[in-house]
């Protein structure tokens, strides 16, 4: 059975099948939708995935994150296709369908926001979440602004991408949406020189209040929107004093504090949510964005915040002809469902407990492991030259991607230089499939280092 199958190499990468495939797609499909896995999936089980030659690989990137749950759950495939014999679709402006009127409610229920009166909306994409979060916050506040943060990514789309800090998401596309400002994200990996952690977080907020000072007034400030771990940033987590700052800056200068939880919710860190964390510090957002992992590998997305500021945004500046579809929404229920009730947040925090150990003692053992970090299972390796210059080292991790693919294991680099591996297997994942990828991916690290 795939789902608690092991690693398998069977051919050279790609197979002749995966290869005519990848032929056609070269054919078919635009090479700026780049991929550097040789493998074509034929199907997919728990956290494995088996190819078209029959090459097997375990999955440590969860399409990006929106695998917690694994492959091909058997209850969702069935509350999918018991969705799909009564109707595909019914848009929300024209007909109400129950569906999304209980996921909204489900999320207003497990979603942690600063307001216990909650209402939810549904869109496609994370993207798409952060967006309609950006309208809401300046639909409700009446302010043009928002700040966002040295590292971040919130997606690709024109306003997206202005959002997102790495360039070459939007590099040529501009010109870009006015008003977004951009302060320095509290990387305490590379943190000033003889600060301390605690410092640190001072110095980051200076940086803040800089961008008050000279880019936007805080009084026209709509939002500041944070990710709770930077994804495609590196896998930084945003320090619990420096979140705790935030919410003081936020909640004195009448601002919304935004969580972009897209990639970071849904069990990853240990809880449903990091923002689980940041309400027990008395710290909650007053939005929060999520996709990804909601349905399983269905197109969903949702924002859901206080139902003050819902009831203040204008009549028609949000929805959407797909948002919250039925059968989307069917598999967002039951995934919630069997999340809850098979304690995935729990197993979230077990799978991180062997991966960090391990992880430690690469950083111990190789001089090229520079920082091992994250919450829960949402982690990352800092791949450097050396541990005293901190020089990132994209080389090696562009090699170690290549190698572990050619090993059955399925990795991704992440960071500004791409020099971090990332971890999202779905928590689903077996104890011995977990420890497979340990060896195959140390094995990577002691053969191109």
């Amino acid at each position: 059975m795939l789902r608690d199958a092991l690693p398998e190499i069977k051919t050279l990468l790609p197979g002749p099948k995966a290869e005519a495939v990848l032929k056609r797609r070269e054919e078919a499909v635009p090479g700026a939708i780049k991929s550097v896995y040789p493998c074509v999936i034929s199907r997919g089980e728990g956290a494995m995935l088996e190819d078209l030659d029959g090459n097997r690989f375990l999955d440590w990137v969860g399409g990006v994150g929106v695998l917690n749950i694994g492959y091909s759950h058997p209850e969702i495939v069935e509350a999918v296709k018991e969705q799909s014999e009564k109707y595909f679709h019914g848009m929300m402006n024209i007909v109400t369908h129950e569906g999304y009127i209980e996921l909204a409610e489900k999320m207003n229920e497990i979603v942690p926001l600063k307001s216990e009166k909650r209402k939810t909306m549904f869109a496609n994409s994370g993207a798409e979440a952060i967006e309609n979060a950006v309208k809401i916050a300046k639909s409700y506040t009446g302010r043009p602004n928002i700040i966002v943060f040295s590292g971040a990514f919130h997606g690709r789309t024109l306003l997206a991408a202005t959002m997102t800090a790495k360039k070459t998401y939007a590099f040529g596309i501009g010109p870009f949406p006015d008003g977004i400002y951009r302060a320095e994200f509290p990387y305490l990996y590379r943190k000033p020189v003889g600060l301390s952690d605690a410092a640190a977080v001072d110095y980051y907020m200076e940086k803040l209040q800089k961008v008050f000072e000279e880019a936007s007034p805080a009084e026209f400030v709509a939002g500041i929107v944070v990710e709770p771990v930077q994804g495609e940033g590196g896998f930084v987590p945003a320090p619990m004093e420096w979140v705790k700052a935030l919410r003081k800056i936020c909640d004195e200068k009448g601002i919304l504090l935004i969580a972009d939880e897209v990639q970071t919710g849904f069990g990853r860190s240990g809880r449903m949510f990091v923002s689980n964390y940041w309400k027990d510090a008395g710290c909650a957002p007053d939005i929060l964005a999520s996709a990804k992992s909601i349905a399983g590998g269905l197109p969903l997305s949702a924002v859901t915040a206080s139902a003050e500021i819902f009831d203040g945004v204008k009549g028609g500046i949000i929805g959407g002809t797909f948002g919250g579809n039925a059968l989307a929404c069917a598999s967002a229920l039951k995934v919630i469902e069997i999340m809850e009730r098979e304690d995935l947040c729990s197993r979230s925090g077990e799978i991180s407990d062997v991966c960090r150990s391990r992880f430690e003692l690469w950083k111990d053992k190789f001089e090229e492991v520079g920082d091992v970090r994250g919450i829960g299972c949402m982690m990352g390796i800092e791949f450097v030259t050396d541990k005293q210059s901190k020089q990132p080292h994209t080389v090696l991790v562009r090699e170690l991607v290549d190698y572990c693919v050619r090993h059955g294991l399925i990795v991704e680099s992440a960071g500004a230089y791409s020099n971090v591996i990332r971890f999202l297997c779905p928590l689903v994942v077996t104890d011995a499939q977990l420890e497979s990828g340990l060896a195959i991916l140390e094995s990577a690290i002691e053969s191109c280092r």
